[in-house]
């Protein structure tokens, strides 16, 4: 599972639509209506928000104004609390920029075209629901980062 930080615009059609499938299931686990995924470090940006349901749903419909951006039709109604605003999550520059890079190395080799379209890329958006501060990537990030 990967709840990307980085703003949709960035993802590829795949990348997209899994990020909103995973967006979903996100929205599931904070409703407690999952056995799995329950304990996913992703998922306690969340789950240790304020107002969860409603993260979930700003997560969520930042995701769908990107799709009908690009002419898809995802289902709107899908989101339980689709919110305009929400109280935003800090997000470490690091982490960030670790997620741009793992998305770019997948769209080296899948969408080339979304690869050369992001490489110029100076400085990385967050998704809409994060607010950046300076940092290395998160702790609970699995990578070779941690071992630095």
């Amino acid at each position: 599972m990967r709840i990307w930080s980085i703003h949709p615009r960035y993802l590829d059609w795949m990348g997209l639509g899994a990020q909103w499938r995973e967006g979903l299931l996100a929205q599931k686990v904070v409703q407690g209506k999952t056995k799995g995924w329950r304990n996913h470090p992703q998922l306690n940006r969340f789950k240790e928000h304020r107002e969860p349901l409603k993260a979930a749903g700003f997560y969520l419909r930042e995701i769908h104004i990107e799709s009908i951006r690009r002419g898809y039709n995802y289902n709107y109604s899908k989101i339980l609390y689709p919110v305009e605003s929400v109280d935003k999550i800090a997000l470490n520059r690091g982490q960030l920029q670790y997620e741009f890079e793992i998305l770019q190395e997948r769209l080296s080799k899948r969408t080339p075209s979304k690869f050369v379209e992001n490489r110029d890329t100076v400085v990385v958006e967050p998704h809409p629901l994060f607010t950046v501060r300076e940092g290395p990537p998160e702790q609970w990030e699995k990578s070779y980062w941690n071992n630095l």
